[in-house]
């Protein structure tokens, strides 16, 4: 009963407000009339009565005020009261109020973008059913100081992580998917297709809208040749036939049987067009370390116990690749979530970015925060009559905080408008193997994010001016015409130099990466890229297992694009110089110690591929068309190679592989690396062979991973190349697509990509953290001249020049920044080190950087600095005496 009274009573003083205060006054009156009464009938005038009952009472407005601040509903009121005078502020300060919001817009906006991707990589569930119980394998290596790291599971490891591990159902896959050619009638589509074991589609949940995943029937070696179909390729290549289970489609030029179609929607780590059984063995490409796993935990085991079975299974075997720089080293396997798993290797990346984007927040909170305090000491006249009419220091406190995060709640409605726009633009920016999302939603996740931050950021800045009002002197504000001080003074320059000196550990890292991608896109590329145009296509096809159909294809279409009119040289290889290469481990020299063995990039390449891309000849020759099938097996390595293996001895002649004689040395070219990867471009040791002396059986396996490239050399542009040399391919085999065409500048800028985006992105961080720096900076010199404008005018008069004058003013910004450069170079000394996997050609602590970033910052902060004091002089000593 007495909440519900309270409840009538609180809603009668919100929404019947000026009968109440009718009633409060009829009240109050009563009661000084009654003591009015009181002191006449004790012989008191009527005046001097009334005097001393109001005295009595302490003040009818104070004694009003006190019942308000007691009544129900009191506290909703004043909050009200707060916000209205908030708002009214807001307006009535317009400048400060657009300064503050886009500040905030800003920063919030950054760190929303950035937090919307690490949301949709790390926070966000899988879409799939229970994705707490999915999974894989991860390697660790005892003795080892590298991290863990993705398992690569070979074809012996998946028969025993299927038959001897019964906590888990698992799948895997390969790598990536390969390219292959799907025909529908006369039509010949380029498409990517996955293969994937039985049951890999159950481990994630996915079930077929028409017809069923693998069995383990289609998954053994040999077995039928089956599809799955992705909702997108059914509806765009087979018009949503309903029918389509059970047809026959040709795949790679072989006849495929479509056994499913998944929903639309369903994602799997592989976002492929259509799935094929993966049929994995202990033999073939099995014996590598080529599939990748998922892993379900079955109902009723735990993770602990998955762990020991898959130690347990596979306890006798090793990996050579994972002990061969660790020598008596142990091998050790642990499950991890899915989740981390897939998105294992972009966290440092995104986590680093996400604390450039702090940093961002940080200098943006002290930013306000110094212009937040000179409000406050602005207001000091305001403030000061309000404690000397009643209000306590905490009302005034109250009132500021709720003016702060009316400002940060709009702060935070702007970042999140920034925030959508900026995801666009990462979406854009970020490649798309660099993203294993489709989507960055802008979920409850990132609205609670940017809710918290908002609320973080009004505290930050707000925590200051709070501090100010409770040591104030209400005598001395009273009295003051100023409205600062020395101490206040001093509180805004620490403020300045801990955002100049976040700024400079930005900058830093920024000029870091730049050095960095500029040191790769101008590293020697080892061959000549201008006039070169390529194009790829998939041989992943029956009828090209055979090497007569191959070499056929490859030195017909060669020859007619020879042909077209512009065309310098052409010629075809199994990749091209910035793109990864197939490995081969196991290559055995000739004459040297037995067991001796080599790891290499092995590229075939047709006649004329060496002259077509520039790459000189060093030693020996190049191949040539008498280089066929039947003669003797020959291999061109390049310096790398022979720089590793032959030690300044002359290879020309020695013998690779029992049979294939070396007949040249050709010069390093820039490379994606492979294993042992230590920057994005290397010199690969690499051995060619001639196109014609490709092994049938390597061509099976071969373009299941790669798409040989076509290269045609220009003397300058040719009008329609791309078409004629599709024409030209067509006339050897009109069902063959290319997938793409590829000047090498492209080739390039694809491999690059990913440091190319972290370039991007810290680039525009670093650049906004100097924005707000220099904008603080400005603000601290401008209010100084705003305040000294009288003791300006005094020292101009009594002789002091305005350049004078000028210099004077502008020295506290000036040494702020200067302290702000020092402790920005010192937190550099520790934070770059974070970087040091990150840089390619340039040294953690780069000298002409930092030389760069302290010039560009301390012209920029200058400028800053003395812009405001240009206002100087435009101030008349006349004028200024004439006011004293």
């Amino acid at each position: 009963m007495r909440f519900w009274s309270r409840m009538r009573s609180a809603l009668r003083n919100l929404f019947r407000k000026e009968a109440v205060e009718a009633e409060l006054d009829d009240e109050v009156r009563a009661y000084v009339d009654l003591l009015t009464d009181e002191r006449i009938a004790a012989g008191m005038s009527a005046q001097e009565a009334r005097r001393m009952a109001l005295a009595e009472m302490g003040g009818a407005e104070q004694v009003k005020q006190a019942v308000r601040d007691h009544r129900a509903g009191a506290r909703l009121e004043l909050l009200g009261q707060d916000v209205r005078y908030g708002l009214r502020q807001m307006r009535r300060n317009s400048g400060f109020t657009l300064t503050v919001v886009l500040t905030l817009a800003l920063s919030i906006g950054a760190n929303t973008a950035i937090f919307s991707v690490v949301n949709a990589l790390m926070l966000t569930d899988l879409p799939y059913p229970h994705p707490e119980r999915l999974g894989t394998i991860f390697t660790h290596v005892t003795g080892s100081s590298s991290w863990d790291e993705r398992h690569h599971i070979n074809g012996e490891q998946w028969e025993l992580l299927r038959d001897q591990v019964p906590a888990l159902l698992p799948g895997i896959s390969g790598i990536r998917p390969s390219g292959v050619n799907l025909q529908s009638g006369t039509h010949v589509e380029f498409l990517h297709a996955s293969r994937i074991s039985a049951h890999y589609l159950d481990v994630l949940g996915i079930h077929p809208i028409f017809g069923r995943n693998f069995t383990g029937t289609e998954d053994l070696p040999h077995g039928p040749k089956a599809a799955i179909l992705s909702y997108g390729l059914w509806r765009t290549m087979f018009g949503a036939n309903a029918g389509i289970a059970g047809r026959v489609i040709l795949i790679k030029g072989e006849p495929y049987t479509v056994v499913g179609v998944l929903p639309q929607g369903a994602e799997t780590p592989q976002n492929a067009d259509l799935y094929l059984p993966l049929q994995a063995s202990r033999t073939g490409e099995g014996g590598g370390t080529n599939f990748i796993d998922i892993v379900r935990l079955r109902d009723g085991f735990t993770w602990q116990q998955a762990d020991a079975e898959i130690d347990h299974a596979w306890a006798q075997r090793t990996n050579r690749y994972e002990l061969e720089d660790n020598a008596g080293a142990q091998v050790s396997y642990h499950t991890v979530p899915l989740q981390r798993g897939e998105t294992v290797t972009l966290r440092p990346q995104v986590m680093g970015l996400m604390l450039a984007a702090g940093f961002i927040l940080l200098i943006a909170c002290a930013n306000l925060a110094g212009l937040t305090l000179v409000r406050v000491l602005r207001r000091t006249p305001e403030i000061a009559t309000r404690l000397a009419l009643g209000a306590s220091r905490w009302q005034i406190e109250r009132q500021l905080w709720i003016e702060n995060i009316l400002l940060a709640a709009a702060g935070g409605a702007a970042g999140i408008g920034i925030g959508l726009l900026a995801v666009r633009g990462l979406l854009r920016l970020l490649p798309e193997h660099l993203l294993p999302v489709k989507s960055v939603p802008l979920d409850g996740h990132v609205l609670a994010f940017t809710l918290l931050v908002s609320v973080l950021t009004s505290v930050l800045f707000g925590m200051l001016p709070a501090l100010v009002t409770r040591r104030f002197d209400l005598r001395a504000a009273m009295g003051s015409r100023t409205a600062t001080g020395g101490e206040h003074l001093r509180l805004r320059q620490t403020l300045i130099a801990g955002e100049v000196a976040l700024t400079v550990v930005l900058l830093a890292a920024s000029g870091l990466l730049i050095r960095t991608l500029i040191h790769l896109q101008t590293l020697p590329p080892g061959f000549d890229p201008s006039g070169v145009m390529t194009a790829t296509a998939s041989l992943n096809n029956l009828r090209y297992h055979d090497p007569v159909a191959f070499q056929k294809l490859l030195e017909e279409s060669t020859e007619a694009m020879r042909r077209i009119p512009g065309v310098e040289k052409a010629a075809a290889g199994l990749s091209l110089p910035y793109e990864r290469s197939l490995i081969m481990a196991g290559i055995t020299f000739s004459g040297k110690e037995t067991g001796q063995t080599a790891i290499a990039d092995e590229v075939y390449v047709t006649p004329g591929y060496f002259d077509t891309l520039g790459i000189p000849i060093l030693t020996g020759r190049a191949f040539t068309t008498a280089d066929g099938p039947n003669t003797q097996h020959v291999i061109v390595i390049n310096q790398a190679f022979a720089r590793s293996y032959f030690h300044g001895a002359n290879p020309v002649g020695q013998i690779l592989n029992k049979d294939a004689r070396i007949v040249g040395v050709v010069g390093d070219v820039a490379m994606a690396p492979g294993i042992d990867a230590v920057a994005p471009l290397t010199d690969e040791k690499t051995v060619y062979i001639p196109a014609t002396q490709v092994q049938a059986s390597l061509l099976a396996v071969v373009h299941d991973w790669f798409q040989p490239s076509w290269i045609v050399r220009t003397g300058g542009p040719v009008t329609g190349l791309t078409e004629q040399m599709q024409h030209a391919l067509a006339g050897t085999d009109p069902d063959l697509p290319f997938s793409g065409f590829y000047s090498m500048r492209d080739l390039l800028a694809k491999t690059l990509a990913a440091q190319r985006s972290e370039v991007a992105m810290l680039s525009v961080l670093a650049a906004l953290a100097l924005l707000l720096s220099a904008v603080g900076i400005f603000a601290l010199v401008a209010n100084i001249v705003a305040q000294k404008t009288r003791e300006i005018g005094l020292r101009m008069a009594l002789g002091s020049t305005a350049r004078q004058a000028m210099i004077h003013i502008g020295m506290p910004g000036v040494r702020a920044s200067a302290l702000g450069l020092v402790l920005g170079l010192m937190l550099c000394a520790g934070a770059l080190r974070a970087m040091r996997s990150v840089l390619y050609g340039v040294g953690v602590y780069d000298l002409p950087i930092l030389l760069v970033v302290v010039l560009a910052l301390a012209s920029v902060t200058l400028i800053a600095a003395m812009a405001p004091t240009l206002r100087i002089a435009a101030i008349d000593p006349a004028t200024t005496l004439r006011d004293e």
